[in-house]
Formats: structure tokens, sequence, C-alpha cells
């Protein structure tokens, strides 16, 4: 197995990234390679891959979240965290800014989607090592120079600024047809981008590729401002906005099936159980066919579930943390589910287990993750059109 992984990596670094979904196939190794073989090693490492829970341990987990969920938030209170999410999540960047979340320099390795498909292999070379891709690469990016497509830079220019640039962005779009990245071949949108713990790293990664595109996008009008004012952002390639994903009625600044990946990180638990479906649906329409949503997000039984205290659920699963914000926890089942009845095809979802160690404590902690991918279907209306003709004939 320890082979296989090897291997898997060493073609990421020579630039021979297998095919685009090939990584949803369920390989032996997909989420790591540090496996315990023997429990007296445990604290040799920091973490732990493909962890397998004893029967105590996920009764004790279970015990855990039916205390911790005994007691409800009042109902007046839980309006108040949903009324005021944003607010919360506001209050959250100007404290922490962009210092709370490390940069996410594994996406590539369990996202191998988010590269072009037509990359030169010496570009995939350069742009696949990301285990070079730290905090060093704010430096290293704003040393290359990404021209600006002459047809779109003052474009940008009107657009990349506040809420009223925005509403500009999409009245120009529904009027002209130009829109941000208009020009490009290639189209990543982030869901809840934060500070930019995943935009800088992509835009590092696709540097060399000016006709992709990224869009990036959070409810939090403090973390566009962060991501603005870093020294890497680039408008010829990238558009961060802020925009509420519950909002039906609110536009996107580009039109419906564009886009090629949707990478959806960790943001979907901070949205209200009822509403996720609603989100999901919508992040669907703005695919172009074949294109998939990544996701990954906390799964049922993470240490941060099993931490909360009694009078932090809001409901099933779902708490909220000391500072308002909130956080649910999912099973491979519910993903399958939410990400199907959005008309999309099941290409990989796993629960990752893990067991994180504080060697200086000698505390042992189980995380659980759940990732998937979603690819919309190449032929969905001429399939339907296929299924309607059989249904006939049979009658």
């Amino acid at each position: 197995m320890n082979m296989i992984w090897r291997n898997s990596i060493s073609c990421l670094r020579l630039g021979k990234v297998p095919h685009r979904y090939q990584s949803g196939y369920h390989p032996v190794a997909p989420l790591g390679s540090r496996i315990l073989t023997d429990p007296a090693k445990v604290f040799e490492h920091n973490m732990w891959d493909h962890m397998q829970w004893s029967k105590e341990e996920a009764a004790a987990a279970r015990k855990k979240v039916k205390e911790n969920s005994a007691v409800r938030v009042l109902l007046k209170e839980q309006v108040k965290y949903e009324r005021e999410a944003s607010k919360y999540w506001d209050t959250f960047y100007k404290i922490h800014k962009n210092k709370f979340f490390k940069d996410r320099n594994w996406l590539l390795r369990e996202f191998p989607e988010i590269l072009p498909v037509d990359q030169k292999p010496e570009e995939k070379a350069r742009e696949s090592s990301w285990d070079l891709v730290n905090t060093s690469a704010t430096n290293c990016f704003s040393r290359m120079h990404c021209p600006t497509m002459p047809e779109e830079k003052n474009h940008y220019e009107k657009s990349s600024g506040s809420s009223e640039g925005q509403s500009k962005t999409e009245s120009d779009f529904s009027n002209t047809g130009l829109f941000p990245g208009s020009n490009a071949t290639f189209r990543i949108l982030e869901v809840g981008c934060g500070a930019g713990n995943s935009v800088f790293p992509i835009l590092n990664t696709l540097q060399n590729s000016p006709e992709s595109f990224l869009y990036c996008c959070d409810f939090a009008s403090g973390a566009g401002e962060l991501i603005k004012s870093h020294s890497s952002y680039r408008a010829a390639q990238c558009f961060a906005f802020v925009h509420d994903v519950c909002d039906d009625g609110l536009p996107y600044p580009f039109p419906d099936g564009i886009l090629d990946v949707i990478l959806l990180v960790f943001v979907l638990s901070s949205i209200h159980p009822d509403r996720m479906q609603g989100v999901v649906n919508r992040l669907s329409k703005l695919l172009k066919p074949g294109g998939m949503l990544l996701f990954r997000d906390y799964g049922r039984y993470d240490k941060t579930q099993l931490r909360f205290k009694k009078e932090c659920c809001l409901s099933e699963n779902f708490y909220v943390r000391g500072d308002g914000t909130r956080a649910y926890f999912f099973t491979k089942g519910e993903v399958h589910s939410m990400f199907c009845k959005a008309s999309l095809d099941e290409k990989q979802n796993l629960v990752d287990r893990r067991l994180q160690v504080n060697r200086k404590k000698q505390v042992k902690m189980h995380r659980v993750w759940v990732q998937g991918k979603f690819q919309k279907p190449l032929h969905q209306t001429q399939n339907s059109s296929n299924m309607v003709s059989t249904l006939l004939s049979q009658d």
C-alpha cells in the first residue's frame, strides 16, 4: 500500500498527473500513508492515517454526543445565530485576520481536479509540488508577472472593490455579457474562501496558466477585504466577492453553467441543515457539464464534536461555538444523498479517519472528515430524453 502511495506522489511531483477523475475510483491510500502498525509507537508522529475505531471508542463517542446534545440552545438564541451569522464571522476575521487557519497545501494532493486538464507537463511539474507552497509562496507569486487581459483590465478595476463595484459587475454582465473571467477557458469557484488559505496556494499553482480563473466568495465582508489586500491577489486571475450562498435570489457575478470546479471545503458545516440542500442545488447549476464539485468537511464524531459542552447544541449534530460560529458533523450517507439530489454523480465519497497526537501531553484525539467528489453529468439532457423514450417504449 505504501508503494502505491509513493508512486502516486512521484507522479504528482514529476508532473504526470493521472486522469483528472482517477482519484474518484477509491485508490488504496487516497488520504495518506502513515499507518500505525505498532501501538507502542503511537507518539512518534503527530498524525496517523486510516485509523479504525475499536467498539469501545465508537461507543464512547456516541455516548459523549448523546450527553452534549441533551440540552438544546433556546429557540430565540438559535434564530439570533442564524440571522447574525455573517456578523459572527466578520468578527472572527477581524480578530484573527489570516493567522488562524494554515494554508491548505494538501489541496492538490487530494483534489488534482483543480488543475486544468490541458496544462503542459512541464508546468504541472512546477505547480504540483505543493510541499513547497508555504508562507513563502506569497513572495514567490508576487515576483511573477501575470499580465492582465486587455479586454478585461478596466472591467476588473471597476468591479473588484466594494459592494457597489459588485453591483456594477452584475449590471455589466446582464447588459453586455461580459463578466470577470469571461475570457478564461478554465474556471474555479471557492465557496467560503475565508482569509485565502486556499485562494493563494491555488493562485500560486495556476500562475503559469493564464487561461485559468479563480472566483472566491464569502458572506463575511471582512474575509473579502483580507483577500483583496493581500500582496498576492491578482485581479487578472482572481475575483473575490461577498456572497451569501443561502440567498437563492442573489445572483453570482457570472452566468450559470460555466464553472469547471467548485471547491466546498469546511463551509457547508457552518450552514443551517435546513438550508444545505438548497445551497448544493444552486451550486450544481453553476457547473458546466462534466464539471466537478469537490467537498471536504467535518465527519460525525470528530473530536471537535465530542469537545462541545452541554447547551451548545442547536439541533441534532449541529452546534454553536463560543464565538457564535456554527458547525455541523456529516455522515457519508448524508453527503451522498445531498449531492445526488442535486443531480450530481458521485465519483468519490469516503470517511477520512485519523489519529491526532499531542506528543508533549501524551494525548490521542480522533479526527473524522468526509471527502467527496461529485460530477455534473456530461449528457444530462440526453440521458433524460433516453429515459423518457425507454419508458414510452415499455408502455
